[in-house]
């Protein structure tokens, strides 16, 4: 995987610095420069693009990137000392934007999801695989230590089959949050339950479980009248014959943690974020990491350790020129079963996930 968007040297910085563009200052930013801070000097955060100067330039500031520049978003998609374009804009955009950088030249890390639509998504993994650039879609639940050890040992077969799986993101988010940027009020732009706050659970899920086949599911606005859901129900039907329950919501005061929790035919494990809820199995249990802050009831609660995790998987990936752990075609495996479950609840139908 090599740097082709950059010209190393053009700015001044070091030619083993990575260049990094960020586009999109709001809270999940602030997220990406405290994580790229603990980074040096493997990168150098050189442009940005989006909200107010005053805000971007505290939050630059605090995080010791204070000689940013301030570029609009074509401007820095074309700038040559940029290597890497992150895309921070909210969820709507992040398909576009994505594609723009990889014509651009530019590898490309996204954040959750990696697009709203599957035709944007498809298109991504296309001109990734064309032009050999990199796109990672920032999952960073997966790098969490006690994921990361039940992965090893589903896959191993240590845990035996997977009967049934069920991922709930019961969280609450007030009035404020939603009058604050007009787009999680919306559908298409991806501000419902699933897309926006369950995408994580999701995405985990599947990660765990093996590639979903079928689901059917439901929606509801059950505490905030608005074009995009704030409840999800669905049941999903995996390639292997597992079954599996979603359920994710922004009604549900004064929110918890989202917990995974997979019945194997060797026992049951229940993981939350940072905790292990339940391990009845004979496989030793991970050594938790402590307690991961969580977004239940605050969305800048969520901290950052996950993101620096992810972004040291990217680095190395770039130096080592080899793909990251989390690439397209993972983003696209996780936009269409979001999608397919929206389609399941607007038909009132079975979906099955091989036609979309």
């Amino acid at each position: 995987m090599s740097r082709e968007g950059g010209s190393n040297g053009s700015n001044g910085r070091s030619p083993e610095r990575i260049g990094i563009g960020l586009i999109g200052m709001g809270n999940i930013a602030i997220m990406h420069l405290r994580a790229l801070s603990e980074l040096r000097p493997h990168v150098d955060v050189v442009a940005y693009s989006g909200g107010t100067v005053e805000r971007a330039t505290d939050a630059l500031a605090e995080t010791g990137w204070a000689h940013t520049v301030r570029r609009s978003p074509s401007e820095l998609l074309l700038d040559p000392a940029v290597d890497v374009v992150v895309v921070c804009a909210p969820s709507g955009h992040h398909g576009e934007l994505t594609i723009r950088a990889l014509e651009a030249g530019k590898h490309v890390v996204v954040e959750k999801p990696m697009a709203t639509s599957l035709h944007e998504a498809r298109a991504i993994v296309r001109l990734a695989e064309l032009t050999g650039l990199a796109v990672s879609v920032i999952s960073q639940r997966r790098f969490e230590p006690e994921y990361q050890h039940l992965k090893r040992l589903l896959d191993a077969g240590e845990l035996g089959r997977v009967l049934i799986a069920s991922a709930h993101v019961h969280w609450y988010r007030d009035a404020g949050y939603y009058e604050a940027a007009a787009w999680r009020n919306s559908m298409s732009a991806g501000g419902g339950s699933l897309m926006n706050q369950g995408v994580h659970s999701v995405d985990l899920m599947q990660w765990l479980c093996g590639p979903a086949a079928t689901v059917t599911a439901q929606l509801g606005n059950l505490a905030r009248v608005m074009d995009a859901e704030d409840t999800t129900v669905a049941t999903v039907g995996f390639e292997s014959g597992a079954l599996g329950m979603i359920s994710t919501s922004t009604a549900t005061r004064p929110g918890d943690p989202a917990t995974i929790s997979i019945h194997l035919s060797s026992g049951v494990v229940e993981l939350g974020q940072g905790a292990v809820l339940r391990w009845d199995v004979d496989a030793a249990p991970p050594k938790s990491a402590g307690s991961i802050a969580s977004g239940a009831s605050d969305p800048l609660m969520i901290g950052h350790t996950g993101h620096l995790r992810q972004w040291g998987d990217i680095v190395r990936a770039i130096d080592e020129s080899r793909p990251p752990t989390i690439d397209s075609v993972e983003g696209l495996r996780t936009v269409r079963l979001v999608n397919g479950i929206y389609e399941a609840a607007r038909s009132r139908r079975q979906v099955d996930l091989g036609r979309l």
